[in-house]
């Protein structure tokens, strides 16, 4: 199949509507919900199965293409399907094992075709395409450096052009894949080494820690990059609102105090996602920790920040642990924070930090009596911004869990919850599960990365 250079039309500069630009903040926010959905799947996942159907989902978020498709080269050199959604079995079999480049392709480009029946070498695709209801479609090569690995294929069912934004977020959907190809393969190659061949496996590993120092870097990088527009969005609109707010009426001023607002909330939101990325990186000291010190020190600091507020609040005596004690205040001010926050609409409010056994290990808990949660969603509760309570009921962004989990994650535990709406919750969580700690802070190191 012939190769197509993208098309690109220059557009007029205009300046945009307060809608449009909060509307630009809502899709720019979707944008970078899905990419870290992604890499947190990545991150998460020991095989790629699963993460095909976020890579798919990544793709449809931020090209807005109605279906797509993941292929692959095989060890043959032929592409094959991994992964696809809507496609018939049909159209899969008819265009398997075709690729708009070469194998040994160095400089693949994205080919965008807006219009298939203008085409001369898909020509002969096009009753197919009609009949699959495809009215344009685009390849985004996969490729790490240099070399390439698959592509994936984007479908609309009406004609489509993507714009320059589009493309830029498809090749960054693919680069993430192509990562996690690498790493993939480098850890199937890794098993596959032998332990006479130890000097191999050294090599394989110095690839694979490299692998992840690109993951986290560029996790980082699209994070950090929204900054700059964004300051300039909430900057502008402050200087138009004092410069020339008398020349405004009332609604122009409402409209420019709303996209501060939202530029406020989207720069809590980047903040957020940061601190969840540092944690992984942070380095670890564990030594015998006060944890009901800790805890006493985060409740005087909630009393002070809300006097008045009357709460009945018990820390179990001699709550010790081997850990890092900035990492663990780091929890308990989550998880405390948490049943303060949840407790105050509470006449009686009884919080409570304790520790219990099972099976001959300690478990350490934080229970209140607040306003709980349907268990059915408990699965969303350790997600980054996913929420279980609207923000007109309680405020937040929904990333304190998933921070605290990833902190006793580090420390070789594992952390749960039980509640029932309107009695409550219990937060749970153990520590150095597998093995002393030592050994589970070596497995849990990751490299060090630029600083933030």
């Amino acid at each position: 199949m012939a190769a197509f250079s993208i098309r690109q039309h220059p557009g007029m500069i205009r300046s945009a509507s307060p809608l449009a630009t909060e509307a630009a903040e809502d899709r720019a926010l979707a944008e970078l919900r899905a990419l870290h959905a992604l890499a947190e799947a990545i991150n998460r996942c020991t095989c790629l199965d699963p993460v095909y159907p976020e890579a798919l989902q990544a793709l449809r978020w931020t090209t807005g293409a109605d279906r797509a498709a993941v292929l692959l080269f095989d060890a043959g050199g032929t592409m094959r399907f991994v992964a696809s959604d809507g496609l018939s079995d049909d159209y899969r079999k008819a265009v398997e094992g075709h690729s708009p480049w070469a194998a040994n392709e160095t400089n693949a480009q994205p080919i965008l075709v807006p219009a298939p029946e203008r085409e001369p070498s898909i020509t002969r695709l096009m009753p197919l395409l009609r009949e699959e209801g495809i009215a344009s479609l685009a390849f985004i090569p996969i490729a790490h450096q240099g070399r390439l690995l698959g592509k994936f294929t984007l479908y609309f069912n009406v004609a489509h052009e993507m714009a320059a934004h589009e493309v830029r977020l498809a090749l960054t959907v693919a680069e993430y894949l192509a990562l996690a190809l690498s790493r993939q393969r480098a850890v199937e190659e890794i098993r596959s080494l032998n332990a006479e061949l130890e000097d191999r496996v050294q090599c394989r590993t110095r690839e694979l820690a490299e692998a992840n120092r690109e993951m986290e870097a560029f996790c980082y990088s699209v994070s950090h990059d929204l900054r700059a527009p964004l300051r300039a969005l909430d900057g502008f609109s402050r200087i138009l609102l004092e410069d020339a707010g008398h020349l405004l009426d009332g609604a122009d001023k409402d409209n420019l105090r709303r996209i501060i607002a939202a530029s406020g909330r989207m720069g809590f939101l980047m903040d957020d996602l940061l601190r969840l990325s540092r944690i992984g990186r942070a380095g670890m000291r564990p030594a015998e920790t006060d944890l009901g010190g800790l805890a006493g020190e985060i409740v005087g600091r909630l009393r002070n920040e809300t006097p008045g507020r009357r709460a009945t609040i018990r820390i179990e005596a001699g709550l010790t642990a081997w850990a890092d004690a900035g990492l663990m205040r780091i929890v308990l001010e989550n998880l405390l924070g948490n049943a303060w926050k949840y407790t105050r609409n509470s006449a009686d409010a009884h919080i409570e930090f304790g520790r219990r056994e099972e099976h001959d290990k300690p478990v350490f808990f934080v229970r209140d009596n607040g306003a709980g949660f349907d268990m059915r969603y408990a699965t969303k509760l350790f997600s980054p911004f996913q929420r279980v309570h609207s923000p007109d009921e309680f405020e937040g962004n929904g990333i304190g869990l998933a921070i605290a989990q990833r902190i006793v994650h580090r420390h070789g535990g594992r952390i749960r919850a039980e509640s029932e709406p309107g009695r409550g919750s219990t937060f749970s969580f153990t520590l150095w599960e597998a093995g002393g700690p030592a050994a589970r802070q070596a497995a849990f190191s990751l490299p060090s990365s630029p600083p933030a």
